[in-house]
């Protein structure tokens, strides 16, 4: 990777963190040398936008929980991450307040027995809304990488649903890929 490069694994959010360990986001961005923290911007019950509905296999207009979040990566804004939950997992959690939760969500979910075993991932380029161009500091005329993330659990059904859009600076998105 070049200076100043982060490449984004999305397989960590998968996996639960042994017990006492961070987050998913601090400890990728700890394994590059780098500080990785979160702003809990809200959380609680919405109705989902289309997408996500789709996304989860609800109804349109059925009610999630969503939580919002502001990344930075060494105190610089680099992406905004909206996560939503279905009711039936996460109504009355921790994944509905604006707390921090110790081990990351991936952790609390596992504790919940939900457990992603695999992610579905769709990434485009596109412009931001002026709300996300001064939200991740970006000049005019940048564009934004987009990230839309569907997690499915050993029966395939949908237990979270991740909408990220990043700034491109030092991005770089990795994947693994197995057959079998």
């Amino acid at each position: 990777m070049g200076e100043g490069e982060r490449a984004g694994m999305s397989a960590r959010y998968l996996t639960p963190p042994v017990p006492g360990a961070g987050d998913a986001w601090g400890a990728e961005a700890a394994a590059e040398g780098r500080r990785g923290t979160q702003l809990i911007v809200c959380a609680g019950e919405v109705a989902a936008p289309d997408r996500v509905a789709d996304l989860l296999g609800m109804e349109r207009g059925g009610r999630v929980v969503e939580r919002r979040r502001i990344m930075y990566l060494d105190d610089i804004p680099c992406e905004l991450t909206d996560t939503y939950y279905p009711l039936a997992i996460a109504a009355g959690t921790e994944l509905s307040g604006t707390a921090k939760i110790r081990g990351g969500a991936v952790r609390l979910l596992a504790d919940l027995g939900h457990v992603g075993v695999r992610a579905e991932e769709q990434v485009v380029a596109r412009m931001p809304s002026g709300t996300e161009q001064a939200a991740l500091a970006l000049d005019a005329c940048v564009p934004v990488l987009e990230l839309t993330r569907r997690t499915l659990n050993a029966d395939d059904r949908p237990i979270q649903a991740d909408v990220m859009v990043m700034s491109p600076r030092g991005q770089k998105l990795r994947y693994e890929i197995g057959i079998g």
